[in-house]
């Protein structure tokens, strides 16, 4: 699909400073812009690519004053990196604008389906579930019996929602994530032996909840495994059995959270972080890298390491751990000393 100049200019409200009717078909970074692409300035680092980027339109903003002469159409607004973000949210919005339903599918006689929804190839809908409007439910991905779906949701392909969990109003469910899923629940029997403990509770999603590409988020054992509205999770992060999240809690890949921990609202977590079950994280709470949890955490504590301590001891004690041989060196020096005054 392509677009003029003109035309771009008319969805971000900005200025066109050359050729109204040069087209574009596809985005660039600046430094790697080529004919009919676009691009855009907002970075000054970056602004000397403006002169040598071979990209058709480049959006900048709207004090910009060129020093040399220019081979790019310039968009002017007031700000270039918004309106470039708005842009790939519009043409991402194009790119994901299909609708109906493909066939072969399966789609139980018993399920609601909204208005305007798009239901991709080999996928499943099972009974009694209910899809809201402008739902998008793309290729292979299996949406088990008695699942809610709220509107604006979209499930990209090989999403895997089991039965009886709920998913929000504008949620996204990335590539092979998994909702629904058993609990690690297992008990020992008088020979050694695990017996399943059945998990018969299930998942909610809120609102604007995305889960990452490859996220396992298990189903409670009894009650629900909640992730609380606004909450992002990258990919390949496992959610425990009874769970709670809070609200606009961010949290980076191949991070673990064990059974029944409640985290609170707008933490921040990150990459290969493991988290103990039973425990409660406080609000405003930030976890650095491949620290491990094993203890409650208060309110806007900022930790790091494993076990964790606090960000501000653990710079401290750093400088320790770095130097310690030099200090069991010194230590063993001191010891001789002494001895041999004795």
């Amino acid at each position: 699909m392509k677009f003029t100049a003109e035309q771009i200019a008319g969805i971000l409200e900005g200025t066109v400073i050359g050729d109204p009717n040069i087209e574009v078909s596809k985005l660039a970074k600046i430094e790697e812009g080529i004919k009919g692409s676009l691009t855009f300035l907002a970075n000054p680092k970056y602004k000397s690519y403006i002169y040598t980027t071979q990209a058709s339109i480049t959006i900048v903003n709207s004090d910009f004053e060129p020093e040399e002469e220019l081979s790019t159409t310039l968009i002017k607004v007031e700000d270039a990196y918004g309106a470039f973000t708005k842009l790939l949210e519009y043409y991402n919005q194009i790119k994901l604008n299909k609708s109906g339903v493909e066939q072969p599918s399966f789609v139980s006689d018993s399920a609601k389906i909204g208005n305007d929804i798009y239901i991709g190839a080999f996928t499943y809908i099972g009974d009694n579930v209910k899809i809201g409007d402008n739902v998008k439910i793309f290729p292979n991905s299996y949406v088990g019996d008695n699942v809610s779906i709220g509107d604006n949701t979209i499930v990209f392909s090989g999403g895997k929602i089991y039965s009886d969990c709920v998913i929000g109003n504008n949620c996204v469910i990335n590539s092979g994530a998994i909702i629904g899923a058993d609990g690690f629940g297992f008990a020992p029997n008088e020979k050694g032996e695990y017996s399943k403990v059945p998990q018969i509770g299930n998942v909610i999603l809120e609102d604007f909840v995305d889960i990452g590409a490859g996220t396992t988020i298990d189903r409670a054992t009894l009650g629900s495994t909640v992730i609380r509205r606004g909450v992002k999770l990258d990919n390949q992060i496992q959610i425990a059995h009874n769970v709670e999240i809070g609200k606009n809690t961010v949290i980076a890949a191949q991070t673990g959270i064990a059974g029944s921990t409640k985290i609170g609202e707008n933490c921040q977590i990150g990459g290969q972080v493991g988290i103990v079950g039973h425990i409660t994280i406080g609000n405003n709470v930030k976890i650095q890298a491949q620290s491990g949890i094993g203890r409650h955490v208060k309110d806007n504590e900022v930790l790091q390491g494993s076990p964790a301590l606090t960000y501000g001891d653990y710079n401290k004690s750093y400088v320790y751990f770095k130097n310690l041989p030099k200090i069991v060196k010194n230590i063993n020096e001191i010891e001789k000393k002494v001895d041999g005054y004795n």
